[in-house]
């Protein structure tokens, strides 16, 4: 059986210039970055056509080592879609190297459902990461200057908040000390680093409309505090303008395509359990000013990266779900039913039946906002019949449908129930009702998400949380929506609780500010935002030849 990698390199790649040509682009709004890849210039707020395609979201159940393809059925999806006849495109995020190099895996989906160029997207693509690491730490760099040079703004060293960064997963730069050495080299003080996808950069790269719009939203970040406790911002330091500079190419979409040849953009890579988990609103806009369906997702399950995308980008997109997607795989279901990873091969309606529960969970979390969902089965060959049966009866007594996608196995002609249903879905009238009112206060937010979503019995805030939202709703900052930090294998905020847990509360240890992307972000549990890598990461089984030629990734 061929790897990812080998199905991606034997694959006949169209110009990029055909794809943007397929896509309804003009010549003067595509900037090639060689044959195969290219940014996107194109006024997401120039009306393209009178009416906005059909936007179909693609979540998940809980992830598990087993796997769940949520990528993969997206790309097969939307290939499905155009071999229904639709005008379609798709809208991801980008790769973190953290688990590329790590354990997780890229994001171009696998098998014959794979975007391409698979191993550029997924190493270092375009440079937009690099752009905001160089970003996020030279608002870093300024910071400790300023602070060096006399402090002019009166900055606390005890109460930083920014952190510098890095795409790398690494635990030993969590908790630092710099400026060690003696006069010359600053002023000492504890720091840390936290990984690009987890900065606020990236979140306001995603949200951004246009350059000044992130200009502006890059003026609001708080980066730490007086020994006042007043509030300093990067407008305050005066570097907004360098800092949007440096982005002045990270903002604009990248296009690539399907192994069938769907134009799909790529763009923005926050990670769900630690930031909001979507790929960029200019990216998505775009998309649907250009074609007749959009099929995008969001970062692990519906539990994170489904629930911030409903509540948080869903009112700065201005436009709705038509269609939610669930994809769950038998396999994964097994493994939240108690079966071990190694025995995931063998039939066992029991486990599978204990595992539904989790699925039940998302069902009933995703059809409170009042749009069609559907759950897609992504097949592996060691289901058997009356697993896949199970599935579809538990989905049937929830009031749904689940449909089979084969689309590892056959891309697109895997899966022509899927695409039809959701059209047929994406037909009917919705009413998309969020979680939340954005005056609710940041407690009412978080009991929503915990006792509806996750199915909780509610949270906890910690002295420090409790004191920090004290200090928020003096500053105006309370009634800002809630990004979740939060492990993404359980509803809980225990890793190990799978299934679908009953009877906990999330436990929030503190509360975030990032006023740049106009969310409090909560972080509860245990949760990281510098991952570490595995015993055995995945950079030990990539490898590159004298022609150049990569093997092992993925």
């Amino acid at each position: 059986m061929q790897s990812d990698i080998e199905i991606a390199q034997a694959a006949e790649v169209w110009p990029i210039d055909d794809i943007a040509t397929a896509a309804g682009l003009q010549h003067h709004e595509v900037e090639p970055y060689g044959r195969d890849k290219a940014k996107i210039n194109l006024d997401p707020s120039i009306a393209r056509k009178q009416e906005l395609g059909k936007l179909i979201l693609v979540t998940a159940i809980n992830p598990t080592p087993a796997g769940e393809g949520k990528s993969t059925v997206t790309v097969g999806l939307a290939d499905a879609l155009v071999l229904a006849g639709k005008k379609t495109m798709i809208a991801l995020r980008e790769p973190s190297l953290g688990p590329v190099m790590g354990m997780k895996g890229g994001a171009t989906g696998g098998g014959n459902a794979q975007v391409v160029p698979m191993a550029d997207i997924n190493l270092h693509f375009t440079g937009d990461f690099h752009a905001l690491t160089s970003a996020h730490n030279t608002l870093a760099a300024v910071i400790d200057n300023s602070i060096f040079q006399g402090n002019p703004l009166n900055i606390d060293p005890r109460r930083m908040l920014w952190k510098r960064a890095l795409d790398v997963n690494d635990r030993a730069l969590r908790h630092i000390n710099i400026g060690l050495g003696g006069p010359t080299s600053g002023v000492p003080r504890e720091d840390g680093f936290d990984i690009t996808v987890a900065s606020e950069l990236m979140a306001i790269l995603t949200l951004s409309h246009d350059l000044m719009d992130m200009k502006a939203r890059i003026e609001k970040i708080v980066i730490g505090y007086t020994y006042e406790r007043v509030p300093v911002t990067v407008k305050d330091l005066g570097v907004a303008g360098a800092l949007t500079t440096l982005l002045k190419d990270a903002i604009k979409p990248n296009l690539v395509q399907t192994l069938a040849h769907t134009p799909t953009l790529i763009h923005g890579g926050p990670f769900a359990n630690i930031a909001q988990g979507t790929n960029s609103i200019r990216a998505t806009k775009t998309a649907l000013q250009l074609a007749d369906y959009v099929v995008t997702e969001a970062g692990f399950g519906a539990d994170l990266g489904g629930e911030k995308f409903l509540d948080f980008k869903v009112p700065l997109l201005g436009k709705t779900p038509d269609t939610i997607v669930i994809v769950a795989t038998v396999r994964a279901l097994k493994m939240h039913g108690g079966k071990a990873k190694d025995e995931l091969k063998e039939p066992d309606l029991g486990a599978l039946k204990a595992g539904l529960a989790n699925l039940g969970q998302h069902l009933k979390a995703m059809s409170r906002y009042n749009v069609p969902v559907l759950v897609a089965v992504n097949r592996f060959i060691t289901d058997t019949p009356e697993e896949i049966q199970a599935v579809q009866a538990f989905v049937s007594e929830h009031g749904a449908k689940a449909y089979l996608a084969n689309v590892w196995e056959q891309g697109g002609a895997g899966a022509p129930e899927l695409a039809k249903a959701v059209i047929e879905a994406t037909a009917q009238a919705s009413n998309f009702t969020p979680l939340y009112a954005p005056e609710d206060d940041a407690i009412v937010k978080l009991e929503k998400i915990v006792t509806t979503i996750y199915g909780g019995d509610g949270v906890e805030l910690s002295d420090k949380a409790a004191k920090q939202l004290k200090t928020f709703a003096k500053l105006g900052w309370d009634k800002l929506p809630i990004i979740m930090a939060k492990t993404q294998y359980s509803f809980s905020d225990d890793a190990k609780k799978l299934g679908a847990p009953t009877g906990f509360k999330i436990h929030v240890r503190e509360f975030v500010p990032k006023l740049g992307a106009g969310f409090l972000v909560a972080m509860t549990g245990s949760i990281l935002t510098m991952p570490g890598l595995p015993k055995h990461p995945a950079a030990y089984d990539i490898d590159i030849d004298e022609q150049g030629h990569i093997v092992g990734l993925f």
